[in-house]
C-alpha cells in the first residue's frame, strides 16, 4: 500500500514521456470516489510505467492492484481532509522540488526533460502539485492509521514460520559502505586563471568576435552543454534545484546582461540572461573548473590520513567525521552511508557498485573487513571533480538462505508491514462505505474492491432494514 503514495505523479509523466510513442485509448471515468475521479489513463499509465520497469509482461491482476491502490488513496485523501491533517504548502513544495530532481537527472537536464515530457519545469510544478498534496494527505493517513501497529517476537517467528521454506529467498553478500570525500581547493592563480579566461570571453561575445553558443559548445565544462549549448530555465522558486550563487547571479540580471565571472560548488561561471518571464528566467552560462594541481590533491590526502587516524583512534567515529569534514553533497543526509535506491536501505551488493567510480571500491573490499576504513585514495565523481576519499566497510553478510538469526530485522520489518497491511484493510471495509463509491463493471470484481462495496452494500441494507 506504501507504493500508492507516488503512484500518480510518477505514472503521470511517464506516460506523458511515453504517449509519442504508444497511443493510449480514449480516457473516459472509470471510478468515482467521493467528489474524485478515476480515469482510465491513470491505470494505463502505472501499467506501461510497471511494464517498463519490469521489463516482462504484467500478471493478469495488474490493472485490479492500481485500481485498488487509487481508491485507496482516494479515500485516505477524503478522510484526511476530513480529519483536518496538517499538511503545508512548504511540504507540498519541497516534495515537488524533490521529484523534479528525479526526473532531472533521470534525463540528464532541465531541457531534455522538457523535451521527453512536454513539459518545462513551472508546468509540471503546477500540473503535478494536486496529486502530490493528495499524497502526502494519503500518507499523513496511513500513519495515523498504522503507526500504533507493533509486532512481538512471537509474531515474527509466526510470520517467518508460515513462509513454506522452498520460498525463502536467498541473499547474496550485502554489503554496508561509507565513504568520506575531500574536494581539494584550488590554488589562487588556478581560480584566477579561470576567472581571466571567462573575462575573455565575455569580451569576445560583447564585442561580437564570438557568440555565446559558440563558446558555451567550445569551451564550458558543464557536462550537458553538447545537448543544449548551456541554455537553461530557472524558477526563482527552485531553491533546492540549484546552486544558491548560481540562482542568485542570474536573476540579478537584465535580458541581455553577462554577468561578471563568479564561483559556485562546481567552478566559476558567466550567464546571460536571454529572457525573463515572471519567476521563470532563460540563461545562458559557460563554466570553467579551475585546474586542480598534484600538490592540491596531495594536501587533501594528507587531510584524510589525519582524519582516518583519528577514526581509528577513537576520537571521533566514521559518521561524525562524515558530519565534520566530508564534502559530500548528500553527506548531511545520508551520513556517508552508500543506499540502496530499490529498498531505501543501507545495504547493498556488489552488483549495484555500478557506478564508474565504484570500480576501485569494488577492487578494494578483497582487502578490507568489516569496520576497516581504506587508506586515502584519488578519484573523480560524476560531475568531473577531481577529489580525494576514504572508504568505511561497516558490515559484510555472508550469502545464506533467510533466516531468524541473521535476518531478523529484515523479517520483523515484513511482519510488521503485512500487519498493518490487514490494519488498514480493515480500517477501508469500515471507511468505504462512509463515502459515495462507484467502480465501473471491469473492475467491481478485483478482490478488494468488492470486498469493499460488498461491506457498502451490507451497510445500506442493514441501514434500510432498520429504518423499517
Amino acid at each position: 500500500m506504501k507504493k500508492l503514495l507516488t503512484l500518480s505523479v510518477t505514472a503521470l509523466i511517464c506516460w506523458q514521456a511515453g504517449k509519442a510513442q504508444q497511443k493510449l485509448v480514449a480516457d473516459k471515468i472509470v471510478a468515482i470516489v467521493g467528489d474524485k475521479i478515476v480515469l482510465k489513463s491513470e491505470i494505463d499509465g502505472e501499467l506501461m510505467n510497471q511494464e517498463r520497469d519490469q521489463q516482462k509482461p504484467l500478471p493478469a491482476e495488474a490493472g485490479c492492484n492500481i485500481m485498488e491502490q487509487i481508491v485507496a488513496q482516494k479515500i485516505l485523501v477524503l478522510q484526511a481532509e476530513r480529519d483536518s491533517l496538517p499538511v503545508s504548502d512548504n511540504d507540498v513544495d519541497g516534495e515537488i522540488d524533490n521529484r523534479i530532481r528525479y526526473f532531472q537527472n533521470l534525463y540528464g537536464s532541465q531541457e531534455k526533460m522538457k523535451q521527453v515530457t512536454g513539459y518545462s519545469v513551472y508546468q509540471l510544478r503546477e500540473r503535478f502539485r494536486e496529486p502530490i498534496r493528495d499524497g502526502l494527505l494519503a500518507k499523513a493517513m496511513r500513519e495515523k492509521i498504522v503507526n500504533a501497529v507493533k509486532v512481538t517476537p512471537s509474531e515474527v517467528k509466526n510470520f517467518f514460520d508460515g513462509i513454506p521454506k522452498d520460498s525463502l529467498p536467498f541473499f547474496e553478500s550485502e554489503l554496508e559502505i561509507g565513504s568520506l570525500v575531500v574536494f581539494p581547493k584550488a590554488s589562487y592563480e588556478m581560480e584566477k586563471y579561470a576567472t581571466d579566461k571567462l573575462l575573455d570571453y565575455k569580451k569576445r561575445i560583447e564585442t561580437k568576435q564570438a557568440t555565446f553558443s559558440t563558446l558555451a559548445t567550445l569551451y564550458s565544462e558543464d557536462p550537458s552543454v553538447k545537448e543544449n549549448e548551456g541554455v537553461m530555465v530557472l524558477n526563482r522558486n527552485d531553491k533546492n534545484m540549484w546552486d544558491a550563487d548560481f540562482l542568485s547571479q542570474a536573476f540579478r540580471l537584465k535580458e541581455g546582461e553577462i554577468s561578471q565571472p563568479f564561483k559556485s560548488q562546481f567552478g566559476y561561471h558567466i550567464v546571460q540572461c536571454i529572457s525573463r518571464q515572471g519567476d521563470n528566467v532563460r540563461v545562458q552560462h559557460i563554466l570553467v573548473k579551475p585546474v586542480i594541481t598534484n600538490s592540491d590533491l596531495t594536501d587533501a590526502t594528507k587531510k584524510l590520513d589525519s582524519i582516518r587516524a583519528n577514526i581509528i583512534s577513537g576520537k571521533y567515529n566514521f559518521a561524525e567525521a562524515v558530519a565534520e569534514y566530508s564534502d559530500a553533497q548528500m553527506a548531511k543526509f545520508d551520513g556517508g552511508m552508500r543506499q540502496n535506491k530499490n529498498n531505501g536501505t543501507s545495504l547493498i551488493t556488489i552488483d549495484q557498485l555500478d557506478d564508474p567510480s565504484d570500480r576501485s571500491i569494488v577492487l578494494m573490499l578483497d582487502s578490507l573487513k568489516a569496520g576497516d576504513i581504506s587508506q586515502p585514495e584519488r578519484y573523480t565523481d560524476e560531475q568531473g571533480r577531481q577529489g580525494v576519499r576514504i572508504i568505511y566497510l561497516k558490515t559484510r553478510t555472508k550469502p545464506h538462505r533467510m533466516n531468524l538469526d541473521d535476518d531478523y530485522a529484515r523479517i520483523m520489518q515484513q511482519a510488521l508491514e503485512r500487519k498493518k497491511a490487514v490494519a488498514l484493510n480493515k480500517w477501508l471495509r469500515e471507511k468505504v462505505p462512509t463515502y459515495y463509491v462507484h467502480v465501473e463493471d471491469e473492475y467491481r470484481q478485483c478482490p478488494n474492491i468488492s470486498q469493499w462495496l460488498s461491506q457498502e452494500t451490507a451497510t445500506v441494507t442493514t441501514s434500510t432494514t432498520a429504518k423499517k
